[in-house]
């Protein structure tokens, strides 16, 4: 018997977990949209980003969430983001190796900075720091905070640490 393709997937994880390379993937396999919520946040410009505010952001999250298919990734598990882990018919957490997660900031970093690797933001010294912050956070912080809030959904979480976990579940 064929496995129903889930038509909402949210993929979360840390800075380095692989959210947006599987969200990419994922978009370009089943032809459907993908969100980065940093970009729903943020209203990209090249003279600089401007904050949305709650309301545009939970309005264009809406948006989003209403629509017939999509794939949303992000590190982001506070309460706007709710919504989305409940109308997900699949959620991914990528739990990612902690040094993995660390290389992948430190390439990233360079390949931005050598111009081979694009980015929503000035890939700043004081923002690559920062994903050092951010990646701690997530593990002590993000990780048991997102199973305490949305541990509910445990029947459409599949966890994965590695490709090959996605790769046995799309078989």
């Amino acid at each position: 018997m064929k496995k129903n393709i889930p038509r909402k997937i949210h993929i979360i994880g840390s800075v380095g977990s692989g959210k947006t390379t599987l969200a990419r993937d994922l978009s370009t396999k089943l032809n459907f949209p993908f969100y980065e919520l940093d970009n729903v946040i943020w209203i990209r410009h090249k003279s600089g980003d401007i904050r949305r505010t709650e309301v545009e952001r939970e309005d264009y999250l809406k948006t989003i969430i209403d629509s017939e298919t999509w794939i949303i990734e992000g590190v982001h598990n506070e309460e706007w983001v709710s919504n989305s882990f409940h109308k997900a018919e699949l959620i991914i957490f990528l739990d990612t190796n902690y040094s993995v997660r660390t290389y992948r900031i430190v390439k990233r970093f360079l390949l931005q900075q050598l111009r081979l690797e694009k980015s929503n933001y000035k890939p700043t010294f004081k923002i690559f720091l920062k994903m050092f912050k951010w990646n701690r956070h997530f593990e002590e912080v993000g990780k048991p905070n997102f199973y305490k809030k949305f541990g509910k959904y445990s029947n459409k979480i599949l966890v994965v640490t590695n490709k090959r976990d996605i790769e046995n579940y799309l078989k």
